[in-house]
């Protein structure tokens, strides 16, 4: 197999520690094809290749995570490979389809488009260079004023798109959650893709969790909480979204450990959309790592 140096840009290596950044999270954004293959594999070496080149060629539609399963065996264990190689594609932090063995390049095609991978346009330098900065700024500034200055720079500017952006992400800070959707939902596709668009997002997901949810004050006089899985949730996303980053992490984690099935894999999504939210990175990578025990 190449080095990572001579790969494509959308191909990389991947390590059962970087397993929940690099796929799973990654996930949430753009599918992810995992290949689990072998040195001694003779069919990988013959499917490899192949799926490299559609990676390439996909322009960024998918990124293909390659797991050495000799190297990886705990990885290996916990998605029980039975055989290699066996591929699988996940999207929004889940796996939705794979397949054993090697397939010929045609019919990887009809597979990437079954699940609506189709490819992309190369994509301009620059376009996706937008980094959290900004994320990082606002958690320093009152949401209340940030929201006012948003919809102020908007107003001088009504037809600017970047800050349509700034002003959906604000409101999404001060509960503005149904105007943020629409203002999100009518940017420019290279706008829609911007880890602030994302952010934005994620919270509006996060915030679909709260329908008729007691108020956080309530849910935390719960002496039972850790038993009933939807008051422990909904008290993760009260704490989460009212800025209580660090317990709300603690609570979801005991809801990975203490109910793993419950709502189809609910704890776990919740925290890759957390971490997508939390500014402090340092809080960020030390409850990554915990799931990551967890699950692994």
């Amino acid at each position: 197999m190449n080095d990572n140096n001579a790969k494509a840009s959308h191909v990389i290596d991947v390590t059962t520690d970087r397993f929940q950044q690099d796929v799973l999270e990654a996930s949430l954004k753009t599918p992810v094809l995992v290949d689990f293959w072998a040195t001694w594999c003779g069919p990988c070496k013959s499917l490899g290749p192949i799926l490299e080149k559609l990676a390439d060629e996909y322009n960024g539609a998918f990124t293909l995570a390659k797991v050495d399963v000799d190297k990886e065996q705990q990885l290996a264990a916990y998605f029980q490979i039975r055989s290699v190689p066996t591929v699988m594609l996940l999207k929004d932090g889940q796996i939705v389809d794979g397949f054993p063995g090697a397939l010929p390049e045609g019919e990887l095609r009809k597979f990437l488009s079954q699940h609506g991978v189709e490819p992309a346009a190369p994509q301009l330098a620059g376009i996706e260079d937008v980094t959290s900065d900004d994320a990082a700024e606002a958690a320093t500034v009152d949401p209340q004023a940030e929201l006012a200055k948003a919809r102020d720079a908007l107003a001088a500017k009504p037809d600017d798109d970047t800050l349509k952006l700034d002003l959906a992400l604000a409101l999404t800070r001060t509960g503005g959650i149904d105007e943020a959707s629409k203002l999100l939902g009518a940017l420019p596709a290279n706008l829609a893709t911007d880890d602030r668009a994302q952010n934005a997002q994620a919270r509006i997901e996060l915030s679909a969790g709260l329908a008729d949810a007691p108020d956080l004050a309530t849910l935390r006089q719960r002496g039972d909480i850790d038993g009933d899985p939807v008051a422990l949730h909904q008290l993760a996303l009260r704490e989460l979204l009212e800025g209580s980053s660090e317990s709300a992490l603690e609570h979801l984690i005991s809801l990975l450990a203490k109910h793993r099935a419950h709502g189809d894999g609910l704890a776990q999504k919740t925290l890759i959309q957390a971490f997508r939210i939390v500014d402090d990175a340092a809080l960020v990578n030390r409850y990554r790592r915990k799931m990551s025990t967890l699950l692994f």
